[in-house]
């Protein structure tokens, strides 16, 4: 249903002989945003803001086809390479709520970004707190907060609710003001539009993602 090139598309789906189901999706060269966080820190403001608006493209649509998608973080935004050679983003994991394991790792944010069914819905660093609340009872405001999450993450390199432990982050998201970017002069107003999708109650961020971009275009 999404057509966006800003989505990884599913080709087919079917079932081995056996009855496993599988997925034949597009291949995707390149590495997700979740590495190149890790690997180089915060981006630059022309960067960050590239790859948020190409993730916007994407959710913009999807939210118009009554899709929420609920787990927008870095590791679901996928740099890959168009055909002319310049990269693009691809929103992964529409509609799904992967099980992983977590495996040992010194990297604590690494651990609490990946999404347990078993816990809760959606991944504890980029969750609203009415998804916190209640995973099944909200709207396309839960994908406004996490793209705000993650612009913050890309400015700063760092989270804006992270904590040593899982119930830390989460009253971090109920209770706390993300910590200061310290943006200065003309860039304070790029501050002021990521607290606005940081708002604890969704009818004080911005109604829909077109209301979102167009208060990023004087930065973009």
């Amino acid at each position: 249903r999404i057509q966006s090139e800003h989505v990884g598309r599913v080709l087919d789906v079917d079932a081995l002989p056996s009855g496993a189901p599988f997925i034949v999706m597009e291949f995707l060269d390149g590495h997700d945003l979740a590495t190149e966080l890790k690997q180089k820190g915060a981006l630059p403001q022309e960067r960050a803001l590239t790859i948020l608006l190409e993730a916007c493209e994407a959710v913009a649509e999807a939210h118009a086809a009554g899709i929420v998608h609920r787990d927008l973080k870095p590791a679901n935004l996928f740099l890959s390479r168009a055909l002319d050679g310049r990269e693009i983003v691809k929103v992964l994991d529409f509609g799904i709520s992967k099980i992983t394991s977590q495996e040992p790792s010194k990297d604590i944010s690494q651990e609490k970004a990946l999404t347990s069914a078993n816990a809760m819905l959606g991944s504890p660093l980029y969750m609203s707190p009415e998804q916190m609340q209640a995973s099944g009872d909200v709207d396309l405001r839960t994908d406004i907060w996490s793209l705000g999450v993650i612009l913050y993450e890309m400015l700063s390199g760092r989270a804006p609710f992270d904590a040593a432990t899982i119930p830390m982050i989460c009253a971090n998201v109920l209770s706390m003001p993300p910590p200061a970017l310290g943006l200065a002069g003309q860039e304070e107003g790029l501050e002021r539009v990521i607290k606005r999708c940081l708002e604890k109650e969704p009818d004080r961020r911005y109604r829909d993602v077109a209301h979102f971009v167009r208060s990023l275009q004087p930065f973009a």
